[in-house]
């Protein structure tokens, strides 16, 4: 059961983690500062996680990335596109409005059991 359990919330996490760090590329962000920023919220990402999501969304077209050389260190940073922007919103919506209705569902469940 744990290996299915595991299965089904890497799952769910998946879809969620994609919309966490677009809403949070509305400003350019470097990879570990973006992990940091999400951790702060309660949303945790490892760094093995992150950059290849954020290679997917950038292949998509939803991400742009630039280098940064001015400091000693140089840091790749990526920002949404227009894109990318367009379509964060409208999954934005989209989780919102689902959300919703799955609260109440899930609602319903409970003033629902049998006693």
């Amino acid at each position: 059961m744990n290996t299915l359990l595991n299965s089904l919330l890497i799952e769910l996490r998946r879809g969620t983690l994609t919309l966490a760090v677009l809403s949070q590329l509305q400003i350019p962000r470097y990879g570990y500062s973006l992990v940091q920023l999400l951790e702060q919220s309660g949303v945790m990402i490892d760094q093995s996680t992150l950059y290849p999501l954020l290679r997917r969304l950038e292949k998509q077209g939803l991400v742009t990335s630039s280098w940064d050389n001015s400091d000693s260190r140089p840091r790749k940073y990526y920002v949404l596109s227009e894109e990318g922007k367009t379509i964060y919103e409208l999954l934005k919506k989209e989780w919102l409005d689902n959300s919703k209705k799955l609260m109440n569902v899930l609602n319903e469940e409970e003033h629902h059991e049998p006693n």
